[in-house]
């Protein structure tokens, strides 16, 4: 049997386990939070190395990718250094692959209505932190527009091309990474605030919103009816949340497992236990032949 622990920054409210079956080999999937308690991260990290066969790092990533760059966080470093004998994934080795399969699933569920993504207007909450979805959304003939600097600075500001989220990257990233990783992302007990309807226009004006659910869920408006969202981790209670506000279709990139889709970083950790070789030698292609092969397919479920 493989263990996976993920170990999140975020609040225990959203702690899971389960247990699946994949290519013949039972994984023990965990998720485990520390309510933003970053030091208490880290030694958790330290004292269960060796214990589990894998790490997902939940609420963090190694490094943000944006076009052939790559911008490393000064504090997740210590996450890094932490383990020394179980692998470990951020999510960064599949989200773009994954991401791009969520889409072509949904265009296919589309076009059974006889529509498209071709044309329809999109809004990416931040495309830096999730650059592979947001080209991917690019490439899928969605008219996206990128909300960086609202979701991530407050500043109501557009932005309308991949290469203007290039430069931005290219000018904030070499700086924002050597901050305290706490000030950009919301922790703990800030998950579980109610959200704050702030940027209505934006949102009414998409009809697919796609981006780190958190972010969706801090500013999401009242009334969705209509809509699709194109997410990551949710759970029983966010499904509800947005059930209740009217959302359509709910598209998770990874499959819902006992009522819970897991984030990017578990499925990568689950992969990366189950690939016989060892962690620095697996590539994004032994990642990317396993999804194939199992299949792990994106979650579609209509609501309203």
């Amino acid at each position: 049997m493989k263990n996976i622990l993920s170990v999140s920054l975020g609040s225990p409210s959203r702690d899971h386990s389960t247990m699946i079956n994949l290519m013949g080999e039972d994984c023990q999937i965990a998720r485990q939070g520390t309510n933003g308690d970053f030091e208490g991260a880290v030694q958790m990290y330290h004292e269960m190395d060796g214990k589990v066969d894998a790490f997902g790092v939940g609420g963090a990533e190694f490094f943000l990718e944006v076009g052939k760059r790559r911008y490393y966080f000064r504090d997740i470093k210590r996450i890094r250094k932490a383990i020394k004998i179980s692998k470990a994934g951020d999510g960064n080795a599949i989200k773009g692959f994954l991401a791009k399969r969520a889409l072509d699933e949904l265009e296919l569920h589309l076009q059974v209505e006889g529509k498209s993504l071709k044309g329809l207007k999109g809004l990416k909450t931040n495309a830096v932190d999730r650059y592979q979805m947001a080209e991917a959304m690019v490439n899928a003939g969605i008219d996206t527009t990128f909300g960086d600097f609202m979701f991530a600075l407050g500043i109501p500001i557009p932005i309308r091309t991949l290469a203007a989220v290039r430069l931005l990257a290219a000018v904030l990233l070499p700086v924002i990474t050597k901050l305290p990783f706490m000030w950009f992302y919301p922790l703990g007990a800030q998950q579980e605030e109610d959200p704050v309807d702030k940027w209505p226009k934006y949102y009414q004006g998409a009809d697919i919103i796609a981006g780190d659910f958190l972010q969706i869920r801090h500013y999401l408006p009242m009334d969705v009816s209509g809509k699709i969202i194109v997410t990551n981790t949710t759970t029983d209670k966010n499904v509800e949340l947005l059930q209740k506000r009217g959302l359509k279709i709910l598209v998770t990139t990874t499959p819902r497992l006992e009522g819970r889709s897991f984030g990017t970083n578990v499925m990568e950790a689950t992969l990366r236990a189950l690939v016989d070789k060892p962690d620095r030698e697996i590539s994004r292609e032994d990642l990317k032949d396993l999804i194939e092969r199992i299949p792990l397919k994106p979650n579609i479920e209509v609501l309203n």
